[in-house]
């Protein structure tokens, strides 16, 4: 068996992240800054996993005695498909980003992707998504994670736009019993479209340096444009939003940080302040 854990330093609750590549995630950050406010001794890792091993490392962390474990790209997939025991949301979105383990041993995953992303915009940029357009960018797993969370808003209509069409078609059909209105929309021609109040990119274009395909006329009458990529700088998509007119444009730190706020209150119980952790990640 390949050891992904360094060995314990202490008796305090033990969590990680695991993906590949992982070196650059401030999951550790964000958790030990939680802890802090809370009171919870946490030492949390860093740890590479390849896919096509989470199960082994899974083992590796359960027999260690760790207790909650955050799985970033691109092994959302592999750890839905461990699982023993899905959430709701873990369930609808068909991937999953935290694990834990109940009292009979087995996996336990939720997906809090979703609820991040929705806390982020309703809290903290202050947007309202019930009886709104929406204009999802993107249709593979990170647009997947957050389409429950999105829809359970009560949005009048949910649109979804994809480079390849069969796959936002393909997304919008698996949701289209919900009572808002969900629809797949031409990837580099949405003339005529409803205009949406929000623009969400989940595509990865921002980490090439690149942009959708977007009519700069949707970008100034939007509420807010959202990039879940985040990065020290403005991400590809924001600068480009901002320099077209958009009145609000913000990558996907808020995000990140309400989603580890779940996954951390899953975990121990507590439910820590997400603004101040913000705040702080982005003086960094």
């Amino acid at each position: 068996m390949s050891d992904w854990f360094p060995p314990r330093r202490s008796a305090a609750a033990y969590c990680c992240v695991v993906g590949t590549p992982v070196a650059h995630s401030k999951s550790p950050l964000i958790h030990a800054a939680f802890a802090a406010e809370t009171g919870i001794e946490l030492d949390y890792d860093r740890v590479e996993v390849q896919p096509g091993t989470l199960a082994g490392a899974v083992t590796q962390f359960r027999q260690i005695g760790g207790i909650g474990m955050n799985v970033t790209v691109p092994l959302k997939l592999e750890a839905w498909s461990l699982a023993q025991v899905r959430s709701q949301r873990a369930q609808s979105a068909g991937a999953a980003n935290t694990l834990w383990f109940d009292g009979d041993g087995q996996i336990n995953a939720d997906n809090t992707d979703g609820v991040g992303l929705v806390r982020d915009l309703t809290r903290n940029h202050h947007i309202t998504l019930q009886d709104t357009t929406i204009l999802l960018l993107g249709a593979g797993g990170a647009a997947r994670g957050v389409v429950p969370a999105l829809l359970d808003c009560a949005p009048k209509t949910l649109l979804i736009s994809n480079r390849s069409a069969h796959k936002a078609k393909s997304l919008a059909e698996e949701f289209s019993g919900q009572t808002s209105i969900v629809e797949p929309v031409p990837w580099g021609d949405m003339r005529g479209i409803e205009q949406p109040q929000s623009i969400i990119n989940a595509t990865s274009l921002s980490l090439s340096g690149d942009v959708p395909p977007l009519d700069i006329d949707l970008l100034a009458r939007a509420q807010i444009c959202y990039d879940m990529m985040y990065s020290a700088e403005p991400t590809a998509f924001v600068a480009w939003c901002r320099e077209n007119g958009a009145p609000v444009a913000v990558d996907g730190l808020g995000m990140l940080v309400e989603q580890a706020a779940e996954s951390f209150t899953i975990w121990h119980g507590r439910t820590p302040q997400t603004g101040p952790v913000i705040k702080e990640l982005r003086g960094l």
